[in-house]
């Protein structure tokens, strides 16, 4: 992938390698097989470099493009398996897993 400046390379989605290894911790984001067919392309499972859900989002919008906004209003969130509203500062500990689930309506 594209290098990027002082020696690091873009590695898949949102993590830097360096000589050293993998630069920032780093979590497991997942869909459900629906939202990943309709969003991307299939895949349920990413790794990403994140230290807050906004991280995670932000990561993924960079993936694919429009999915940021898709994930902030059409899903709820579950960090190791803890239900949360999409809040840009909840953390997300390092080597934790990120679930987005989409939202059911009602009438």
């Amino acid at each position: 992938e594209a290098a990027c400046r002082h020696g690091r390379e873009r590695v898949g989605l949102g993590r830097l390698r360096t000589g050293r290894g993998l630069v920032g911790p780093t979590v497991q984001v997942r869909f459900t097989e629906g939202f990943a067919r309709a969003f991307t392309g299939g895949v349920r499972e990413f790794e990403v470099e994140a230290r807050l859900l906004r991280d995670v989002i932000r990561a993924m919008n960079e993936r694919f493009p429009g999915l940021g906004e898709r994930l902030v209003e059409e899903t709820t969130v579950a960090i190791d398996g803890m239900m949360h509203e999409t809040a840009y500062f909840q953390p997300v500990p390092p080597g934790g897993e990120v679930f987005f689930i989409p939202r059911l309506e009602g009438g």
